[in-house]
């Protein structure tokens, strides 16, 4: 059990070693040692050098020593730390007012109408939680409850939360968090492993099918496919858009539901339009949202189809006694204000592009570099011991998230080797932010690639 527990936290993206604890400054390894002692299990600290942050504004971290960091990681505050209007917002209804859903709330309804407006016609209804985790534990319950099915797809390096439900069907926890017998892996969408002659869409279709025809041959009907728009644990993949549909057809036509988990991919995130799944003109049958939407307060939202959800409704009560209440909806229809007060899908679209091609310029020489890929805010670079081979270089990774961290820019890793640098920055992210990340980068990149 230990050995298959340490080759699970081992794999886990630009962990700290409490083995060099001796190493910090006094300070800071009193604080380390003292929350070793009063923590439960399963926490981690990032980054060989933990930093500990006292305050934010924007894309920007302060630390107890006044030193600012750029924040090109966290995706939970995601209208910028601190946003005044969401502060401000959230200050006023804890002065006036918190109560659940089995109250008449007219901030719940306006904020449901003002969401659901963003997205197609035929998701119309939305029930709200407190975490992406509670989100896709949900869905999956409507999605079992509506098919009458068990049967899961998901990609091979998935995410979706950490529920006991939801942790057996995200395998990136690792060998410790073992997978449903229910539970079928696909490849996330990478043309790279397109046979010559084919196409990403008939190749993902291709292995959706083949997931349904196992699961069947076990005994499973297909109860949902679930897939991140970004990919993000599976090393971040959002090009090129059109394939999805494919996938969405062979769920439907075995009787199972599509469940778009938009807990990264959402909210402009990706900068094309507000949902992920929009950029491939494909309508999910269950949208899930979590940490962006209420700028890092815990909320999190299922839309639904109606034909998808309503008998669910009928026949089970659903009751959150956090999710729904005033002060969360106060912070999510604040988010909501200032994606149209600071035309945030813009932004994202205009900053991301220059990120991109500042880190193409950066790397187009490396050998170690094998693809620099992503769409809006959300960018990996996928490094190589060689470029011919792809084999993960996850010691690099680490090299240059540690080497930029070490200059104040925060980012973290992805992908089942580790080896794809994440960067994915609060949308607050300006053209100076950009500007000062890919300077620092270069700095790093002239020692390390």
């Amino acid at each position: 059990m230990t050995s298959t527990l340490s080759r699970a936290i081992a794999n886990y993206p630009n962990r700290f070693d409490p083995a060099v604890l001796d190493t910090l400054p006094d300070r800071l390894q009193d604080t380390i040692r003292r929350r070793t002692e009063v923590l439960g299990p399963g926490y981690t600290l990032i980054y060989r050098t933990p930093v500990e942050f006292v305050s934010g504004h924007g894309a920007h971290l302060i630390d107890r020593d006044g030193n600012d960091y750029l924040d090109a990681y966290n995706n939970v505050p995601c209208v910028g730390h601190a946003h005044p209007h969401v502060v401000e917002a959230v200050t006023r209804q804890m002065s006036a007012v918190n109560i659940n859903t089995r109250y008449v709330q007219d901030s719940l309804v306006d904020y449901a109408e003002r969401l659901l407006a963003t997205f197609p016609a035929e998701l119309s209804k939305l029930s709200v939680a407190c975490s992406g985790s509670e989100a896709n534990d949900l869905a999956m319950r409507v999605a079992r409850f509506h098919t009458g099915a068990e049967g899961i797809i998901v990609t091979r390096w998935a995410y979706h939360g950490i529920t006991r439900e939801v942790a057996s069907f995200s395998p990136t926890l690792g060998a410790g968090s073992p997978l449903g017998p229910n539970v079928r892996l696909i490849d996330p969408p990478d043309p790279r492993l397109v046979a010559p002659g084919s196409t990403l869409a008939d190749h993902m279709r291709a292995q959706v099918r083949g997931a349904i025809d196992d699961l069947e041959r076990h005994g499973y009907r297909l109860a949902a496919l679930v897939t991140d728009g970004a990919y993000s644990s599976d090393g971040i993949f959002t090009d090129p858009v059109g394939y999805l549909k494919a996938m969405v057809e062979e769920v439907h036509a075995a009787g199972g539901v599509y469940i778009a988990d938009e807990v990264q991919s959402g909210f402009a995130r990706l900068g094309e339009s507000m949902w992920g799944f929009a950029r491939h003109g494909a309508v999910p049958d269950i949208v899930t949202m979590g940490k962006p939407m209420g700028n890092g307060l815990p909320v999190s939202g299922v839309v639904f189809r109606p034909e998808v959800s309503d008998e669910f409704g009928r026949n089970v009560r659903y009751f959150n006694t956090f999710g729904g209440s005033s002060i969360p909806v106060a912070a999510a229809a604040a988010v909501l204000d200032v994606f149209e007060q600071e035309n945030v899908q813009q932004r994202v679209l205009e900053n991301g592009t220059a990120l991109r091609a500042g880190l193409e310029e950066i790397t187009r020489e490396s050998p170690y570099v094998a693809e620099v890929r992503g769409s809006g805010l959300y960018v990996g670079v996928e490094l190589v011991k060689d470029r011919e081979t792809r084999e993960p270089d996850r010691a690099l990774a680490e090299d240059i998230i540690n080497d930029l961290r070490d200059r104040r820019v925060l980012i973290s890793g992805s992908a089942p080797g580790a080896n794809v640098l994440k960067i994915r920055p609060p949308l607050a992210f300006t053209s100076a932010d950009v500007t000062r990340f890919l300077e620092t980068f270069a700095q790093v990149a002239q020692d390390r690639l």
